[in-house]
């Protein structure tokens, strides 16, 4: 796994490695607009994570997810904020991103 400093770096380290996709997550799905693709939580894997916390700020504090696609065909990216600033989601979303933190 790559060693990022910044969540713009590793955007831009995993889209040079093939993961192309920008997801955004969902209540009960992951979704990439510019594709209207829908993932559910036990349709991808996680497959690296990188956590950025903020020095002074709490709100930079931030997780870069790389997904693929079980059949590994679609791979991109998440980015999603922690603690107070996370988003209301599913369970199972919960599950699946928090089992890769």
């Amino acid at each position: 796994m790559e060693n990022y400093d910044t969540v713009v770096a590793a955007l831009q380290g995993l889209k040079a490695r093939g993961y192309h996709l920008d997801f955004n997550i969902g209540a009960e799905k992951i979704h990439c607009a510019e594709h209207d693709i829908f993932l559910h939580p036990d349709e991808f894997e996680i497959t690296e994570t990188y956590r950025f916390e903020g020095d002074s700020n709490p709100s930079d504090e931030d997780i870069v997810y790389a997904v693929a696609s079980k059949d590994g065909q679609l791979k991109g990216t998440i980015t999603s904020a922690f603690g107070m600033y996370a988003d209301g989601i599913s369970n199972d979303m919960i599950q699946k991103l928090s089992s890769h933190q």
